[in-house]
């Protein structure tokens, strides 16, 4: 086959199509550098774009949120691609009302200045140690989330722009002292009540439910009787966690791994650094003109920490006298890192910038590295070295795994014969109750997807985890449909007897509620009952609360339980007790905070409906 390739690929025609896909690749590269891009835009408001990969990184973001705050629940919503859908839908109207806010702040005029963002920095709790800001910190953050600091800034500026706008809106919403009151009022009444409850129970054995009720129950509810698509599939499951278990290292392994590999168990230099800052600001030239003049100053003989203490602008530092902390290699942005590295003990640098400035950089102190012993690293590297023979091993027979169920995709058997292992079999499971690790969203989509549930193919190899992969077939598939009359008959009996014990019990409560008050059925009596008795039925409490406060009299009705009725008398309607300060003023909050939103919510669609919007993913 690669031979009549080879032959065909030396043919004039060969060459002439080889010709044109170079040319095509050539005027994509230069179409990519004059600017252009052929990127889809999600959506465009007024005119300005929304990319893909805006979109994308925001929905990511989103996901990741998600899956934090819901756990394990987050997995199986994500097996359901029109929840994700959602999920992508509403970050993009999202992205929409952002670009609409950055918009109205721009016609507006409305700026963040350069001394701002530098406050909001210093001040925001996350970059902060024991109170005070940590550059340490706050680089190791901003590297977590993938940003430079120039980016980070710029992010900064945006939002506390966006912020202005929004704050303008929503700050001026407040709440009535008198709409406090009433709504506490409302929600800390209590109620004098009665109620005598009818338990349908002793009814249900004078029920008659004859076989032909019970089939034309069943055929006017069929929707009722639904049983979800169920299958079974087989599986080769491969773990290099599982693998490192029946990996066998010796010591002398693992004392030649540390003699070839000593420099990785080196404790790294450590050096103390200060330094002078002059921030870039608005007029970058002044910037570094002011840094060569602190540089010429310590030249002439002024002393390091006085003149931090005097000219430079990180404030925090600068009170130590310009020092800032220990570092390793490679913490630092590189320009400050390289610069760190090369000084000699008590030597300063010359000026340097990064993106956060000009720097005159001290080396105040320095620890050098040293070699950890092997006893102390010994157990490490042999964790180690049986990890890496069984990633090693993974990785081989995963390729195996892949090649055979390919070449072979009308079973198993082949591949597990191949990898020495044996086909294994779950048991039956619906789309949303499947046990782990069949619960993963990669999982469940190839076990429905119409390949292998359809055609009955082998799956792809699927990513279950970190070196953990599968690939599946499908054993038995059962489709959604009606459960059958006979499996769901006696259900249904109990449900007509239950239904007619109950039109008993409420028949009574009804001959009850007319007969009041010239009865001599004892009620059970309850005062001062809130919305949230735990010794009441919910229901008999509820109702309660629905009924017309009493006038002359006492005021009746009923209310269905899950099995019978009860009569309730309302007798007395209390005024709320004991509402101090702390209750109104978190009331008053509660409130704002929904005003404060249906006015966001409003400002958007007035935005939205002044706007010309276009979506065009995700609709």
């Amino acid at each position: 086959m690669l031979e009549k390739i080879r032959e065909g690929s030396q043919g004039v025609i060969a060459k002439s199509i080889l010709v044109l896909v170079i040319l095509s690749f050539a005027f994509t590269g230069v179409s990519s550098y004059l600017g252009s891009s052929t990127e889809a835009a999600a959506a465009t408001v007024n005119g300005e774009e929304i990319s893909e990969s805006a979109l994308e990184q925001a929905y990511q973001s989103e996901r990741a949120r998600l899956e934090q705050q819901l756990g394990e629940m987050f997995e199986a919503l994500a097996a359901d691609d029109s929840y994700l859908a959602s999920v992508k839908q509403s970050v993009l109207e999202r992205l929409v009302a952002e670009k609409l806010l950055d918009q109205s702040a721009t016609e507006l005029g409305l700026r963040v200045s350069d001394e701002q963002i530098r406050t909001a920095i210093m001040t925001e709790p996350a970059f902060q140690t024991d109170g005070k800001f940590d550059n340490d910190r706050y680089q190791a953050i901003l590297r977590q989330l993938g940003y430079q600091a120039n980016s980070f800034r710029d992010m900064m500026r945006t939002d506390m722009t966006r912020r202005q706008l929004v704050a303008s809106l929503v700050g001026s919403e407040f709440v009535l002292p008198s709409e406090a009151d009433y709504l506490a009022g409302i929600q800390g009444q209590t109620r004098d009540i009665r109620y005598h409850v009818i338990d349908a129970t002793p009814y249900i054995a004078q029920a008659v439910v004859s076989d032909e009720d019970a089939r034309a129950f069943y055929d006017a509810n069929l929707a009722q009787f639904m049983s979800p698509e169920t299958l079974s599939l087989e599986y080769i499951e491969l773990n290099a966690k599982d693998m490192a278990n029946d990996v066998v290292v010796t010591d002398e392994e693992a004392q030649t791994y540390y003699d070839e590999n000593k420099q990785q168990y080196l404790k790294p230099e450590k050096r103390l650094a200060a330094h002078i800052l002059v921030n870039l600001g608005d007029d970058e030239s002044a910037a570094k003109a002011k840094a060569d003049a602190i540089y010429a100053k310590l030249q002439a003989g002024k002393e390091f920490a006085q003149l931090a203490k005097t000219e430079s602008e990180d404030t925090f530092s600068g009170e130590q006298g310009g020092q800032l902390d220990w570092f390793e290699k490679g913490v630092m942005e590189p320009e400050f890192d390289d610069v760190l590295f090369s000084l000699s003990n008590g030597e300063y640098s010359a000026v340097v910038k990064t993106s956060f400035g000009y720097h005159i950089i001290k080396l105040l102190d320095l620890q050098p590295g040293a070699e950890a012993p092997f006893e102390d690293v010994k157990a490490k590297i042999l964790a180690q070295l049986k990890e890496k023979h069984a990633i090693d091993t993974y990785f081989g027979l995963q390729q195996t795994l892949a090649d055979v169920s390919y070449e072979v995709p009308d079973t198993l058997s082949e591949a597990a014969k191949e990898l020495g292992v044996e086909v294994q079999t779950t048991p039956v499971f619906a789309r949303n109750s499947a046990p782990a690790p069949f619960d993963k969203p990669d999982v469940l989509k190839a076990a429905f997807s119409d390949s292998v549930l359809l055609d009955g193919m082998n799956s792809d190899v699927i990513e279950v985890d970190a070196n953990h992969a599968m690939v599946i077939r499908i054993k038995s598939h059962t489709a959604a449909g009606t459960v059958a009359f006979d499996k769901v008959k006696s259900g249904i009996v109990q449900r007509l007897q239950q239904e007619q014990a109950n039109e008993v019990a409420r028949e009574q409560a009804q001959e009850l509620m007319t007969a009041f008050p010239s009865t001599e059925v004892e009620f059970v009596t309850k005062t001062n009952a809130g919305r949230f008795e735990q010794d009441i039925d919910g229901a008999i409490i509820n109702k309660a609360f629905q009924m017309a406060q009493p006038a002359d009299s006492a005021v009746v009705d009923t209310v269905a339980l899950a099995s019978g009725y009860a009569v309730i008398v309302l007798d007395k309607v209390n005024a709320a007790q004991g509402i101090d300060e702390n209750m109104l003023g978190a009331l008053k909050q509660r409130l704002n905070a929904q005003y404060s939103e249906g006015s966001y919510r409003a400002l958007i669609a007035t935005l939205k409906a002044n706007s010309e919007v276009v979506y065009s993913s995700v609709q």
